[in-house]
């Protein structure tokens, strides 16, 4: 077993399961997202975004590129939460919109896990 691969997938995994606790729930209802998960996601995909450079296959090229595209996402996300949340609070339709970024965000993590699969498959073979 290597770790490195298994320290890899783990991150992959970890930045996919916290955007989908993120995203989970009723899109408009603030109490229902926690911004310490969304900020969770957004560390844990930047993480992983490191964890792919210097991978000069085609494949670690397509990785990496989902994962910039999830930090894009959850980066945005995050910011506009705090500029939402500097007048008090986030109403319903502030928070749609987070959570529209964050379903981005597990989009992109959904394609890092796919091609981590199909590269684990690959090597099996």
């Amino acid at each position: 077993m290597n770790l490195e691969k298994v320290i890899f997938a783990f991150f992959i995994i970890l930045a996919l399961s916290l955007n989908f606790g993120f995203y989970s729930g009723d899109p408009s209802d603030p109490s229902q997202h926690e911004i310490y998960e969304l900020f969770a996601a957004l560390i844990v995909s930047l993480i992983c975004t490191i964890m792919k450079f210097g991978d000069r296959t085609q494949y670690g090229s397509t990785v990496l590129a989902s994962s910039l595209v999830a930090d894009l996402h959850l980066i945005v996300a995050a910011l506009y939460w705090h500029f939402a949340g500097a007048d008090g609070g986030i109403d319903s339709s502030e928070m749609g919109a987070i959570v529209s970024f964050s379903a981005g965000a597990l989009v992109a993590n959904l394609v890092s896990v796919v091609l981590l699969l199909i590269e684990t498959i690959k090597e099996r073979k």
